[in-house]
């Protein structure tokens, strides 16, 4: 029996292979071998090469010099600004209790004939113009007198502890610089400028430390009690972001990689630094025992959450089959056709999320769906592959094999009202720490990533209920130096057109 021809070589005869020396056999043989190699690691690097936000977790921001540009709409063929019907927007006026000053001004004769003009106008044109005033701080100082006993002759000074042991900066300032710090992510030195250019106040970069430190401190009770009522809601979203944490302090020796966690309801949200990425922290952020419905990507550190109450987040999976469809061979056709049934599902979804069918109608039409998904899964986990191929083709291989294992994850939305298909949410409650995190390069402290995991769950949770932030920190601060606990940042009532975080 002949031996076999390389499948690269197919184009030279059996008759003219036979004839061929040994040697050369081997040579071309090893060759073939070598060019397959050469092959497998080519597609391995031009994966890496193409890379992007659309067909993986790599941030837009890191997308390289050329950057990442979504796919282009359809143009509309209507003319830029507001269209026919639009609702226009209008300078709101205030209220005339409002205004430091109204003048008054009346036409003096007809503008037809010049005559004298009679009446008074119930209605006249109101054109308001805003103005800041000169902002300057408000400075109150204690004077303490030492007056002298007219019968010992025993010199009295007058003290009140609570003043002079007291801070030197009231409890608004305290808050503004919170805020300053935390939801619009300014340095010390950007804060300390701030305050002397706007304010003429001059405050030294220790005493904003400081009081960014007694912010913290004070809404500190606040915070662990949002962390107990996100662990006891139906559903919650949880993400990840890294978030350096130095060792300025002594509290990260070996130098751990930081991460920032968030759980995310409708009305709270709670955020927390770890320096661990493990099932330890998830579990730690959810409690152990929790028992509702968690929406969050395919991270392994999710994996002892019950299945039947998990919901993996279909817009990290669209990146997967993309990623998928990107490839060549078996690959690329699993990949368009798991697409297309993605699209499918997006589209039935966003008509049960306006309203356009109903959540029965919703299950029936994803039978089919979810029907094709698994058939395209199952044929992609047979092909048979090394324990340490790794190859594009194994990769697609494994993917589906880790997709099948949380199938029943992937719909949990069709059936339980209140989960979302995606994970959006958490992920638009971690832009903002993204944010800091590459202005700031993370904190230095432990006591640093406390402040930024407690300005991020009071800011965040507060937009949400559409609650002033500078007012609450004020009354955190009032409280704390009063031996109070903070106002509570959970929700007492509804509020009616609340606009909530939604796929």
């Amino acid at each position: 029996m002949p031996e076999a021809i390389p499948l690269s070589l197919t184009q030279i005869t059996t008759e003219d292979w036979e004839k061929t020396p040994v040697s050369v056999k081997a040579c071309v043989l090893g060759l073939t071998q070598r060019i397959e190699q050469l092959e497998e690691q080519m597609a391995q690097l031009q994966e890496q090469v193409n890379r992007n936000p659309g067909n993986s977790s790599q941030a837009p921001s890191q997308a390289g010099a050329k950057g990442f540009k979504a796919k282009a709409k359809e143009k509309s063929g209507k003319k830029r600004g507001g269209q026919a019907g639009h609702k226009g927007h209008q300078q709101l006026l205030y209220a005339l209790e409002d205004c430091q000053s109204i003048e008054e001004h009346y036409p003096e004769t007809c503008c037809e004939c010049g005559g004298v003009l009679v009446g008074e106008d119930a209605e006249p044109q109101r054109v308001q113009i805003m103005e800041l005033p000169a902002l300057r701080p408000v400075v109150v100082e204690h004077r303490f007198h030492a007056l002298t006993c007219a019968g010992c002759g025993t010199v009295t000074c007058a003290f009140d502890g609570e003043i002079v042991n007291g801070s030197r900066y009231g409890a608004r300032l305290a808050a503004f610089v919170g805020l300053l710090s935390g939801e619009y992510r300014q340095s010390h030195r950007m804060v300390e400028r701030l305050l002397n250019e706007v304010f003429g106040m001059k405050l030294c970069i220790g005493s904003i430390g400081k009081l960014r430190a007694e912010i913290s401190e004070s809404v500190a009770s606040a915070v662990q009690a949002a962390q107990v009522y996100v662990q006891q809601q139906p559903t919650v979203g949880s993400d990840e972001t890294g978030f350096r944490q130095g060792n300025v302090d002594g509290a990260n020796p070996s130098q751990k990689r930081g991460w920032l966690w968030v759980l995310v309801t409708p009305y709270v949200c709670y955020f927390q630094v770890w320096l661990s990425r493990s099932q330890v922290a998830a579990q730690t952020m959810l409690g152990a025992t929790f028992t509702g419905h968690v929406v969050t990507d395919r991270y392994s550190a999710y994996s002892w959450l019950d299945i039947q109450k998990r919901q993996v987040c279909w817009a990290h999976l669209k990146r997967d089959f993309t990623k998928i469809s990107e490839r060549v061979g078996i690959s690329a056709i699993l990949g368009k056709t798991l697409l297309e049934q993605q699209k499918k599902l997006f589209e039935v979804w966003h008509q049960a999320r306006d309203g356009m069918i109903t959540r029965t109608e919703l299950n029936q039409q994803v039978i089919s769906i979810r029907t094709k998904v698994q058939e395209i899964l199952t044929q992609g986990a047979a092909y048979p592959i090394a324990p340490k191929d790794k190859s594009p083709l194994a990769k697609t291989v494994r993917t589906c094999q880790q997709l099948l294992k949380v199938e029943p994850a992937l719909w949990l939305f069709v059936s339980v009202e209140g989960v979302e298909p995606t994970n959006n949410a958490s992920e638009r409650a971690l832009r903002p720490a993204v944010l800091w995190r590459r202005s700031s390069l993370g904190a230095q402290t432990q006591d640093g990533s406390r402040f930024v995991s407690r300005l991020l769950t009071v800011v965040t949770t507060l937009r949400l209920q559409q609650r002033n932030v500078l007012d609450y920190l004020t009354q955190a601060c009032q409280a704390q130096r009063q031996g109070q606990p903070a106002p509570s940042l959970l929700p007492i009532v509804i509020i009616p057109n609340l606009e909530l975080p939604s796929a």
